[in-house]
């Protein structure tokens, strides 16, 4: 989002002779950036509204190119250091205020603000796009809008694409106004753009995370701000063509690609930023939008939208730590939003982007930069590790009435106070004595192998006389480890083995291959679940339990439901039986669902009505499992999770969630007696 950079000389002077300052370009940012912000307080209102950060990056290439061209330098080094001069007064001033304002703020409302801490430090160095990349394969990691510094992704593609491109300006000869430099970046540009996007488009099908996330496969939305600008400049044919398509409608298409549903995000992105592209080269004097893009409020606005679009996030999320997003709240949201940025852009941008003292060279501004980056960021990690009275200072500026509250009663054995709320897995720790590190164990977030199989589901120590015990196997996701601990306290003469995918289960062979990545190869566990199950013996029992959710690449698909029946036929053409789970209702993240001072309207309970709508078609594929296979059974559990009329993440006074999806270690094992009651008749000698 840093695409904001080089804004206009002077908001009322934008016909100033030779001025390469285009008005309209910042009435297309506020364009952009209202866009986003629209999508990031409610995405039903403008569900693809977030592609107004694709339109930034198109701005960003264009007005990056138009800023360096006829720039005269003495040599290369003078070029660069002029180069990031320029981004550093442009950028750091406004992230580091925000960060620094940011980090306090989070600290005072959320118990474990370690991991978004690290996103803001990583930000400061625009790197905060491979920390949500990394985390982005973390399961369990903690929801993206409750991270402060989420959106920050951006900025970190942006400053990598600062890295690469002034190289290409310079030894295209297009820096050293060269014969053909023009020419030579423009090819040497179309073919990394052409790289690119085949890239993007390839990826973001079977590792979604790294399409959105990584430079090198948002390079090309860049690139096409860069190839619109040399076509328009240097070729009059192109210039003639492209003035000729009304703006008006360009627009029109761009606000028709926002209302598309995110499950369209390739196409989406790749339209708006054609889009982009056209309508920078066809806004021009005389045209309706061009006169709509220049009014000085919605320039104004354009203006200020680098620090529009950083305090916009930062004001949500904490809002989602204390009062919530609501319909009444909106308007103040949006006036703190407002003054917040239009401060940063008065007081911060405008003065330091304009600090061109004649002593000081660009050297110094450059170092000068980098220190207050790095101590920012050491201020940050302070934080998280300089302790207080044995406390961490984050812990001791959180400001819970309740700081003895905890999402588990367990408490670990690893050096964690007790007074410190976790949000990690239990059964992710190994020192908490009660079994979890098996399951830890076998919930891999990478390729299984054959041995990790022979480990996970070894043989049954427990005996009685000559007759083998049956044993219990469980096969899926997180969400089947979510009923291992009722299935184990239930049953602990069949200990049951578990075997779970990292945000893979199993599913359909399709769907499998769509999910394959470095990190877990979904179609060969698949196999490998297959082959195993082929080979149980009679009265085994195999389980298996997935993410149904709206988000999840397994949800109630028809060929989902053929994987489920393929398997329970393997299992009970050997006399085995076959159970299929439900999934626990999805009620978002549990801390924000407690109430605290600061939080006078937590989040509220789902009704069992919508979460019976919600996963209505697992029901009927359990129901026509049980109908169709003779020792096939569909385990509803959802029920000893909620009361008989709503759902949320306490019950009884205990809370039952660790975050969106998963369950503490306790809720399991209460269901342990229902677990037992309806399986009761399976497990028969």
């Amino acid at each position: 989002m840093s695409a904001v950079a080089n804004p206009a000389q002077a908001l009322h002077k934008p016909t100033q002779a030779k001025s390469k300052y285009r008005p309209e370009i910042d009435g297309l940012r506020a364009f952009a950036v209202v866009a986003v912000i629209i999508n990031h307080f409610n995405k039903d209102l403008l569900p693809s509204g977030y592609l107004g950060v694709d339109i930034f990056f198109v701005i960003s290439g264009y007005v990056i190119t138009s800023s360096l061209a006829d720039r005269k330098s003495k040599n290369f080094l003078d070029f660069l250091t002029g180069f990031y001069e320029r981004r550093i007064k442009r950028l750091v001033p406004a992230l580091v205020v925000f960060v620094l304002i940011t980090g306090v703020l989070m600290c005072l409302f959320i118990p474990e603000p370690g991991s978004a801490l690290t996103t803001g430090i990583a930000s400061l160095f625009g790197l905060s796009n491979l920390d949500l990349f990394k985390k982005s394969t973390d399961y369990f990691a903690q929801s993206t809008e409750l991270n402060p510094f989420t959106h920050t992704w951006s900025l970190g593609v942006e400053e990598q694409f600062y890295l690469v491109f002034p190289l290409l300006i310079w030894f295209s000869g297009f820096g050293r106004q060269a014969k053909n430099g023009a020419r030579n970046l423009f090819l040497w540009s179309g073919g990394l753009t052409i790289a690119s996007l085949i890239g993007f488009i390839y990826l973001y099908e079977v590792n979604q995370p790294a399409a959105y996330f990584l430079m090198p496969l948002r390079f090309w939305e860049m690139a096409a701000g860069c190839l619109i600008f040399i076509g328009f400049q240097k070729r009059a044919r192109i210039e003639q063509a492209l003035e000729q398509v009304p703006p008006l409608l360009v627009v029109t298409g761009m606000v028709g690609v926002m209302f598309l549903p995110v499950s369209a995000a390739v196409p989406g992105t790749i339209g708006v930023v054609v889009l982009s592209a056209i309508l920078i080269a066809c806004l021009k004097k005389g045209t309706t939008a061009y006169q709509f893009f220049t009014l000085e409020k919605v320039v104004y606005v354009g203006l200020i939208s680098y620090s529009l679009y950083l305090w916009h996030w930062g004001v949500l999320s904490i809002s989602r730590w204390t009062i919530g997003v609501h319909w009444w709240s909106v308007p103040m949201q949006v006036i703190l939003i407002f003054i917040l940025a239009s401060s940063s852009y008065a007081f911060i941008e405008k003065p330091l982007r304009s600090f061109a003292p004649q002593k000081i060279s660009s050297h110094w501004i450059i170092f000068a930069g980098l220190a207050a980056l790095i101590g920012s960021a050491t201020g940050l990690a302070a934080t998280k590790t300089v302790r207080v009275s044995g406390w961490n200072l984050s812990n001791f500026l959180y400001v819970s009435a309740n700081p003895d509250a905890k999402l588990s009663t367990l408490v670990l054995s690893n050096g964690i106070k007790k007074r410190q709320v976790t949000t990690a897995l239990p059964w992710k720790h190994k020192a908490n004595g009660i079994g979890a590190s098996s399951l830890a164990k076998c919930h891999f977030s990478r390729p299984v192998s054959d041995a990790d199989f022979v480990s996970c589901l070894k043989h049954s120590s427990t005996q009685n006389g000559s007759v083998r015990t049956p044993r219990i196997y469980i096969f899926g996701d997180s969400h089947a480890a979510n009923y291992a601990f009722a299935i184990r306290k239930a049953f602990p003469d069949r200990t049951a083995m578990i075997t779970t995918g990292f945000g893979c289960g199993y599913m359909s062979a399709d769907d499998a291959r769509k999910l394959n990545n470095a990190n877990m190869n979904c179609s060969d566990y698949v196999l490998k679940v297959d082959r195993f199950v082929a080979k149980i013996r009679k009265g085994d029992v195999v389980v298996v339990g997935n993410d149904w959710g709206k988000k999840s690449s397994k949800r109630n698909s028809i060929l989902q439901e053929s994987a489920i029946r393929k398997l329970a036929k393997i299992s009970t053409d050997r006399e085995a039986y076959f159970v299929l789970l439900d999934d626990v209702p999805p009620l978002g993240d549990p801390l924000i669902s407690l109430r605290r001072w600061y939080r006078p309207f937590p989040r509220p309970s789902i009704s069992m009505r919508d979460v019976n709508k919600e996963l209505s078609g697992l029901d009927a594929i359990g129901k026509r499992l049980t109908k169709d296979f003779q020792g096939a059974m569909y385990l509803s559990l959802r029920s000893g999770l909620c009361s008989a009329k709503h759902c949320s993440v306490t019950l009884g006074g205990s809370v039952t969630y660790l975050d969106d999806g998963h369950l503490t270690v306790e809720a399991s094992e209460k269901l342990a007696f229902t677990v037992k009651h309806k399986l009761a008749y399976f497990l028969k000698p």
